[in-house]
């Protein structure tokens, strides 16, 4: 009898989900370093690196609500593809102006708002996708899987982008734009076990749903705010152009293994966790992750070594790891089918983007105090937010099982 992993495998809308959002995780995190590296090069702030950050996040504050209805009233698996082409012609048009030598600071930034708005969107629905595309029963295996492939496209993604972008940011962005494209036609080929048959209204109520969902559940509303002040205060990543140039002296590629760095760990992390997976005291291990996420931060702040800094921030990709695979057994398992979409809204606007928000919170207090004193700040902040958080939220403090 095959194993669970195996039965998910050859699942065939499972693979075509697995593939496609291989692909587009894959093109989203050579974007992330083909973007930084270009603009800093152009630019030499670091308050203009912190501005990709707001430019990401802007949409999703304005608009995470409604993509979350979209992801419940309409075919998910079209909003997902949608935004994936969108994000492919935005990567175009980059790779257009980089070849032609036309690119301005302002045509990035318009470029970045287009993928921050596709995101806003491809986001909810992706996750509500998922359990669709996995057999009963293997809904968590489906979630790991998932997430090794997330990780794996993390590891590659930023070493190839960093590594194409020295021959070429054009040729860079080209091949994120047909990563993001192939994504797309993968997806459109999903055929979806169990569609949403409930189709929510247009209205206030129903669009706001979801935070009401997540307001009434303490565990719920607990993990996802823990993760949107742990992302928002450890930016660290938004600073590795100014780390990898001015601080460990390396080049585009040296960024791009440290960019890297943080899905090494995770990955390595999720493969511990799919042969054993914690069974009790979840709450509390939750927090113990967070609090190991912040003291690798300060390592890293601290670090003037390549070998160390690399180390703190596999840790820190490990410890990020646990936290997450946590937080979305527990939504999905908490959250009717009807209401993924806008659930998963608000899990995006708490944790994902509060990574472009805390990119341009470490921007801002880089700029203002320097590099090194931006991610101290943040580490610590880490840490404490976690202690505060135990005291707040006895009820995600005790939570013993997921299941």
């Amino acid at each position: 009898m095959p194993s669970p992993s195996a039965r998910l495998l050859w699942h065939r809308p499972f693979q075509l989900y697995l593939s496609g959002r291989a692909f587009a995780e894959f093109a989203a995190q050579m974007a992330s370093v083909t973007v930084a590296w270009q603009l800093y090069a152009l630019t030499n702030s670091a308050f203009a690196l912190g501005m990709i950050g707001l430019t990401q996040f802007l949409p999703t504050a304005l608009l995470i609500f409604l993509a979350g209805h979209a992801a419940d009233r309409y075919d998910r698996k079209r909003v997902v593809q949608i935004c994936q082409f969108g994000s492919g012609i935005a990567a175009g048009f980059l790779a257009w102006g980089s070849i032609a030598g036309w690119l301005t600071v302002t045509e990035m930034f318009a470029a970045v708002l287009v993928l921050g708005i596709a995101t806003a969107f491809d986001s909810p629905a992706e996750a509500a996708l998922l359990p669709a595309v996995s057999p009963e029963g293997l809904r968590q295996k489906a979630t790991a899987l998932a997430t090794s492939a997330f990780q794996a496209a993390m590891i590659a993604g930023p070493a190839l982008g960093g590594f194409i972008y020295g021959f070429s940011p054009g040729i860079a962005y080209g091949v994120i734009a047909a990563l993001w494209l192939a994504a797309a036609l993968l997806i459109g080929g999903i055929r979806v076990d169990r569609p949403t048959e409930n189709r929510p209204p247009p209205t206030p109520g129903a669009i706001f749903a979801g935070w009401t969902f997540v307001r009434r559940n303490p565990a719920i509303l607990g993990a996802i705010s823990l993760d949107l002040f742990t992302v928002l205060l450890g930016g660290a990543t938004t600073l590795l152009p100014i780390y990898a140039r001015d601080i460990l002296h390396t080049d585009a590629w040296g960024m791009g293994v440290l960019r890297a760095s943080p899905a090494v760990g995770a990955l390595l992390m999720t493969f511990a966790m799919g042969h054993r997976s914690f069974t009790r005291h979840v709450g509390m291990i939750l927090f113990q992750a967070v609090i190991v996420f912040g003291v690798a931060t300060l390592v890293f702040a601290l670090s003037r070594e390549m070998w160390l800094s690399i180390l703190a921030l596999a840790v820190l990709g490990a410890a990020d790891t646990i936290s997450m695979v946590i937080r979305i057994a527990l939504v999905q398992l908490a959250t009717p089918d009807e209401m993924r979409g806008r659930v998963g809204a608000v899990n995006f606007l708490f944790v994902n983007a509060s990574y472009q928000l805390g990119g341009f919170e470490s921007g801002v207090t880089a700029a203002l105090f320097g590099a090194v004193p931006s991610v101290l700040i943040g580490g610590a902040g880490t840490i404490l937010v976690a202690v505060i958080w135990m005291k707040l939220f006895p009820a995600l403090r005790g939570l013993d099982r997921l299941e």
